[in-house]
């Protein structure tokens, strides 16, 4: 990833950042597949460093066997990727308020 010159960022911000990419990785998936289908969905987000701040997001999906020709790897990958792109986007919007003051 680029850099982007954030500020450091406090708690606050961390648990936010990591609350944001969460849901970003939760809702691509529930929005390819119906929530009857999902045995298991978990997305985890750890952030650690305040400057620089370095994530790690790991999506886990485990389908009804009703889906058993569904490409979960795929879905997986694609849901980690919009979790990473939502964490640029509020590192961003922090640098955007922290060159306003």
């Amino acid at each position: 990833m680029e850099e982007i010159g954030i500020p450091e960022l406090d708690l606050e911000q961390v648990v936010e950042l990591c609350e944001r990419a969460e849901q970003a990785g939760r809702d691509y998936v529930l929005s390819q597949v119906s929530t009857s289908r999902i045995v298991t969905l978990d997305v985890t987000v750890d952030a650690e460093g305040t400057k620089p701040v370095t994530a790690k997001v790991e999506v886990r999906v485990v389908l009804s066997p009703l889906m058993k020709d569904f490409d979960v790897e795929a879905l997986t990958k694609e849901a980690t990727k919009r979790a990473f792109a939502e964490i640029e986007e509020y590192l961003r919007e922090l640098k955007c308020k922290s060159t306003k003051y």
